[in-house]
């Protein structure tokens, strides 16, 4: 996402400052008498992407009623702001500190999902001008998975349990997607041993996406051209049975000779 902004133009780029800080001239905003009322505000603010507003109506409830309820739900407010205005890593760290500040609150679960998301929401860019994701760093892709994983495993009753397996799911796949990009550039330099450690990398690690029969396959290749025929013909009766019943399978069995 940031690659893309880095790569329009400067013209582009003004403008979009000029959307994103709309408002946030000026000094405090007018405040209102209750707590609830100034997070209200302070939300309409956000909405409107009025984001210097925003944050001033949940930094004043924060500081204001530090022991009412609306303060919690202020700093994750605060949070959000920066989740907004695309500063993902700021917005991670308030919502981890929300997770240590208040780890029974009611809306824990919220904060420890949204922290994960901030690393899905800085995945390597597919804008068409640029490299593909898969040939880019998966370091904030690996993030995802791992953060998303323990999301899963800490609060499975969580609402957001559905978009976390399918952001955990997404991940996986772009994860193994990187593996086959990188197996076939081995394959194509010949350097076969290469080729066999990332294709196991990406079975085990990653099992159960798309790209599991290719790499199977592949895999056995590169086992072949080793001149390993034990691990070659371990790797079709992985085929068997990781993918039972399908063309795949026969395939395999038609290789095996059995």
């Amino acid at each position: 996402m940031r690659s893309v902004v880095a790569f329009l133009t400067v013209v582009l780029l003004f403008a979009s400052g000029c959307s994103t800080l709309s408002g946030s001239q000026g000094g405090d905003p007018d405040y209102a008498a209750d707590a609830e009322e100034n997070l209200r505000l302070g939300s309409e603010a956000l909405e409107n992407k009025d984001f210097f507003k925003a944050q001033k109506y949940f930094e004043y409830v924060r500081v204001k009623y530090p022991y009412q309820e609306a303060a919690r739900e202020a700093e994750l407010r605060l949070a959000d702001v920066d989740f907004a205005r695309e500063a993902f890593p700021e917005a991670r760290d308030q919502y981890q500190a929300f997770i240590k500040l208040h780890p029974t609150h009611a809306k824990v679960d919220y904060a420890a999902f949204r922290s994960a998301l901030t690393h899905v929401e800085d995945f390597p860019s597919d804008f068409f001008a640029l490299p593909p994701s898969k040939e880019k760093d998966q370091g904030e892709i690996r993030a995802a998975l791992s953060t998303m994983e323990e999301f899963l495993r800490q609060y499975p009753d969580s609402q957001y349990v559905p978009e976390a397996k399918r952001h955990a799911d997404d991940a996986r796949k772009r994860l193994a997607e990187h593996e086959l990009y990188v197996a076939r550039f081995y394959t194509k330099r010949e350097r076969w041993k290469a080729v066999a450690q990332r294709l196991e990398s990406l079975l085990t690690k990653y099992p159960g996406t798309q790209y599991e029969e290719e790499a199977l396959f592949d895999l056995h290749e590169a086992y072949v051209k080793l001149n390993d025929p034990k691990r070659a013909e371990e790797t079709l009766r992985q085929v068997l049975r990781r993918l039972p019943g399908t063309p795949a399978a026969q395939k395999a069995q038609q290789m095996l000779g059995t």
